[in-house]
């Protein structure tokens, strides 16, 4: 019982931080169909600006100026960079931010090093949110997940309930037509740009205090996070929700799990039989968790090529 609960607990506050950072992906794939390969290095540089700004001044500043540096770092590379590619196709957009991905990544090794940072969270709030089973579930991993869920709550309401949220939809669905009615719908791109890039940029302050601050988070989490976009469907900030939740908590019980084919058959009396022949039978669950995102996809992709929540064509 109690690897049952840590376990869902760990993987709803995972998935929780991998909406975070995909939140942002979708919008602006959703709005402007661009597949930005640089969005996982806007959670690296969050990361790494709150750590400059913690350590020298003070960590709840910290996660207020790294969300709007980066944003506006964001909107810097939507109208002077990805603007002028824009006409040549998803080819040169994908390069472009493959290409900034890579000039982020040895930006930070120069400035910083090529190894983690002392990002932390204040001692005071070192504290265990409560306990379970004799354990102490710590405060910070409710923390991210409350931010996470702020961040829903707010992005479902300003799409959904604001003048703003109808210009953005509009624009997505009809951009000449938004356009025809006086909206300036290039500007609208580049607010949601920043947006998407602000977003990762809080993500990666909140969850760098916590999880390892280091050069290579950008690599790390970047493949799962379009992972979480293609499941959860192409655009779809529910769908990337849905998703986000799914993996993670795929991903939680996957770690715990020593379960291998070799054991599944040993209940059919081939256990032994399966144990001798080694190789695949006898790898386990836990050993092969780095896979359970992408295996979960392409079950997905299958059954549904639109993703969970995505449109069909």
């Amino acid at each position: 019982m109690e690897f049952l609960i840590i376990s869902t607990l760990n993987g709803v506050t995972y998935g929780l931080l991998l909406f975070m950072v995909s939140a942002g992906l979708t919008l602006i794939f959703g709005m402007m169909g661009v597949l930005n390969f640089a969005h996982a290095s806007f959670y690296m540089l969050g990361a790494y600006i709150a750590y400059t700004v913690a350590t020298t001044i003070n960590f709840w500043l910290g996660l207020l100026v790294a969300p709007i540096l980066v944003g506006l770092l964001g909107i810097f590379v939507e109208r002077n960079l990805l603007r002028r590619v824009h006409a040549y196709g998803h080819a040169h957009e994908l390069l472009l931010t493959f290409g900034l991905a890579f000039i982020f990544e040895e930006l930070i090794k120069l400035i910083y090093g090529d190894f983690p940072v002392n990002y932390s969270m204040p001692d005071y709030l070192r504290f265990p949110a409560f306990t379970i089973f004799g354990t102490d579930y710590p405060f910070y991993r409710v923390f991210i997940g409350l931010v996470a869920v702020g961040m829903f709550v707010f992005l479902y309401l300003l799409l959904s309930r604001t003048r703003a949220g109808l210009v953005v939809r509009a624009a997505e669905r009809l951009p000449v037509m938004a356009e025809s009615l006086g909206h300036n719908v290039p500007l609208v791109f580049m607010g949601v740009f920043g947006t998407g890039a602000a977003f990762a940029g809080l993500a990666g302050a909140v969850a760098g205090a916590f999880f390892p601050t280091n050069p290579n988070m950008a690599i790390e989490l970047g493949v799962i996070v379009f992972v979480v976009v293609v499941v959860g469907g192409l655009g779809s900030l529910e769908g990337s929700l849905a998703a986000s939740l799914l993996i993670g908590l795929f991903s939680s019980f996957a770690v715990g799990l020593d379960w291998s084919l070799a054991g599944l058959l040993s209940w059919v009396g081939l256990g032994d039989w399966a144990r001798s022949v080694g190789g695949l039978f006898t790898l386990t669950l836990s050993s092969i968790s780095g896979t359970v995102p992408f295996l979960l996809m392409l079950i997905v992709l299958l059954v549904r090529p639109a993703g969970l929540m995505g449109e069909r064509n």
